[in-house]
């Protein structure tokens, strides 16, 4: 018996490139700091609170 393989296929649209996307939806309420770092030197520094 020949097993019969069913494929589904589906794009999506690209995101723009060159930029990062951070959800917080689970972080727990408080104040975070989100530091960017480049050849592990800290280029950009960024507080927030949720």
């Amino acid at each position: 018996m020949v097993k019969k393989t069913n494929s589904i296929k589906g794009e999506i649209d690209r995101f723009p490139e060159y930029q990062i996307y951070l959800n917080v939806n689970h972080l727990e309420k408080g104040t975070y700091t989100l530091k960017i770092t480049h050849k592990n030197k800290v280029i950009k520094t960024t507080t927030f609170k949720k």
